[in-house]
């Protein structure tokens, strides 16, 4: 991951409306210095998780957006209607690499783009964000690009391109050259060659001025003696490494300080490092190439076969698998690392006034009297001299649980919610604050061999030693026998998958009967996904995975999957209007930790209804529908078409899982749980 430090950030103004009657009664009276009247505030905008800090004097508002939405202006300001924006597509999925000697190359970074004066107005006020989302690393099927991120309304849109895959050795050796993208993609391992890093198109996209759009090739590889280590992807600030011999690191990132501020520097876009290699003969194995500074993932070593993950909301790359080899390690390579997800964030000034903050860390944002820090990624919490509060509200969420996969797949469980509005705060103090990533989905890699590994569960966030939420559970694999068809254990289990025998539902470690602005019990609240009943017919549903509010149902002969479990709305604390914290749900937005949809197996026979994320008429709460029922399966591996929809980022909600029919290979993958969130606040 890139340099992210713990956002220790000094913040100063409130943004429920009243910048200017909260500066009078917090500084011009009860003893505070005397400071001058402000100026008028800045834009008012809504979107994206609010971050406010100081840059010197210049009080700025960043607008942090980590899953799609959209960036609306409802006013002009005081300091200019223009914007800073910084844009990261999504990272390129590592390269697989070959089942002897090869390391698959490292992914592309996401392209970067970052830019100042951008003007915005009042009409039209409305600019969609889409977040690319990271490429997928290879598995049995070559790996892919990252997605583009974008921002609409400016002509012409501001792209910032997905990175490039890295090569792969495996299934296919004229794929192991890398791939053009934002930054380009590594080689594969050169056992014959030459073979190029793929080229960086970002310099070539055409963005509004004055503008910095960035991108840098992947490595190369030249015909060499062993071992055959893979090339690293591109980074925003440099070429990934070549190899052969040896092995190439990641392309570095580039900093940037619009999310947190000048003494928060995170660095985005970091290449993926190339898979090591192997070749008999040889006294060692090359590598593993290192992920470049920027959310880069390493490669895969002779060891950990498989390639490292680049760090969501980074654009980094992924890292490639490393090469199979008959010694000194025997094995075959892993699944690449998939690329990281993008970002974008928009900031503004909107003060010019200096105060002093009762605490630091994660975004900073004012809302109703308190003061509210959101983690999106793990940081630390601690008290100022400043503070005079006893105690503090706090909400964690666990990682969803990832979906199910090949036929007819369980949906994975939400991560634990967990709430305590009097947490004690002594001063000074600091707590580690833990966001748990979601569950990889399960990923299909070869026919007769799915049943035998599940999907992922998601991780544990917490709040200091004290205050954790579990991660949710996996859901279960369709047609899989016991235990894998089964719905993992979590805060909230997942659902089981479809087969002829009944598969249950997992235990959930949460209590059940969470409503909104009920404190929690210890272990937070969850629920148990759904169990399939067992039998047979034309179509097969799998079971819903459980949310924080609610259990998942379970699948129906012959009707379809069954839907995931209604999450919870976050505390009224939490719910400012100009903040996306939480997703719609059932009633309104701010709802989080429900269940992944139920998966279908159609059999060729049609039929038969995809469960839904977070209950009926969702998907709710961010967590993932089951991918959509088809009359039949095509031909060939692997169809897209059934893979289950990921959980979005921060929500803490489950993967969909997956559906499909007959084929050479008649599974698919699940979607990947969710991210969690940890949130605090106590009073300004």
């Amino acid at each position: 991951m890139g340099a992210r430090s713990s956002r220790n950030t000094t913040q100063n103004n409130r943004s429920d409306g009243h910048l200017l009657e909260y500066f009078r009664k917090s500084f011009l009276r009860g003893g505070g210095a005397a400071l001058p009247v402000p100026p008028p505030p800045g834009l008012t905008a809504t979107g994206g998780v609010i971050s406010d800090y100081t840059d010197g004097p210049a009080v700025y508002r960043a607008h942090i957006f980590t899953s799609t939405g959209t960036f609306t202006v409802t006013a002009p300001g005081g300091y200019g209607d223009t914007v800073e924006c910084l844009v990261v597509g999504g990272g390129g999925g590592g390269g697989l690499g070959g089942p002897a000697n090869d390391g698959g190359g490292g992914g592309g970074a996401g392209g970067y783009y970052s830019s100042t004066g951008l003007p915005v107005s009042t009409s039209p006020g409305s600019y969609s964000i889409q977040i690319g989302a990271g490429g997928v690393g290879g598995f049995g099927s070559n790996s892919t690009s990252g997605g583009d991120t974008t921002v609409g309304t400016f002509s012409p849109v501001i792209t910032a391109k997905g990175g490039g895959r890295g090569g792969n050795v495996t299934p296919s050796p004229l794929d192991i050259p890398g791939t053009q993208g934002g930054s380009g993609g590594g080689s594969g391992g050169a056992g014959g060659g030459p073979y190029t890093g793929g080229p960086a198109s970002q310099p070539g996209t055409t963005n509004p001025s004055p503008s910095t759009n960035v991108g840098f090739a992947g490595g190369s590889a030249t015909p060499a003696s062993a071992p055959f280590g893979a090339s690293g992807g591109g980074g925003a600030g440099g070429v990934g490494g070549n190899s052969s011999p040896g092995v190439g690191n990641g392309g570095p990132g580039l900093p940037n300080t619009y999310a947190y501020g000048p003494t928060n520097t995170v660095t985005y876009a970091g290449g993926g490092g190339g898979g090591g290699g192997y070749s008999p003969g040889a006294t060692s194995f090359s590598g593993p190439g290192s992920g470049g500074p920027g959310g880069g993932g390493a490669g895969g070593s002779n060891t950990v076969k498989a390639g490292t993950s680049g760090t969501y909301a980074t654009g980094g790359g992924g890292g490639g698998s490393a090469g199979g080899s008959a010694s000194p390690n025997p094995g075959s390579p892993g699944p690449g690392g998939n690329g990281g997800s993008g970002i974008v964030v928009v900031r503004y000034q909107i003060a010019s006034l200096t105060a002093t903050a009762k605490a630091t860390g994660g975004a900073i944002s004012f809302y109703s009297g308190k003061t509210i820090h959101t983690f999106t990624s793990s940081g630390t919490f601690a008290t100022a001299p400043t503070w005079n509060s006893p105690t503090a509200e706090v909400v964690v969420i666990g990682g969803g649980g990832g979906g199910g996969g090949q036929t007819g797949a369980g949906g994975g469980g939400a991560g634990a919610y967990y709430r305590n509005n009097a947490v004690p705060i002594s001063n000074p103090s600091s707590y580690t604050v833990t966001v748990g990533s979601g569950g990889v989905g399960f990923i299909a890699f070869g026919s007769g061999t799915q049943d035998n590994v599940p999907a992922n569960n998601g991780n544990l966030s917490a709040f200091g030693p004290s205050y954790p939420a579990a991660g949710g559970g996996w859901g279960g694999n369709g047609g899989a026998p016991a235990p894998i068809g089964e719905g993992g254990d979590g805060g909230s289990s997942g659902g089981g998958g479809r087969g002829g025998a009944p598969h249950l539902g997992g235990s959930a470690s949460g209590a059940s009967g969470g409503t909104t602005d009920t404190n929690s019990p210890a272990a937070g609240f969850g629920n148990v996904g759904g169990s399939n009943p067992g039998g047979s017919g034309p179509a097969y549903g799998a079971s819903g995975g459980g949310g924080a509010g609610g259990a998942g149902t379970g699948g129906a002969l012959p009707s379809g999957g069954g839907h995931g479990g209604t999450g919870l709305q976050l505390p009224t604390t939490f719910r400012n209007p100009i903040s996306t914290v939480g997703f719609p749900g059932p009633s309104g937005s701010y709802w989080v930790a429900g269940g992944g949809g139920g998966g279908v197996y159609t059999n060729g026979a049609g039929g038969g209804t995809p469960g839904n994320g977070g209950g009926p008429g969702g998907p709710y709460a961010g967590a993932g529908n089951a991918a959509p029922s088809s009359a039949s399966a095509p031909a060939g591996p692997y169809p897209s078409a059934y893979i289950g929809n990921a959980a979005l980022q921060n929500s803490g909600s489950g993967g969909g899982g997956a559906n499909g029919g007959e084929g050479p290979y008649d599974g698919s993958n699940g979607g990947n749980g969710g991210s969690g969130i940890v949130i605090i606040a106590y009073p300004s």
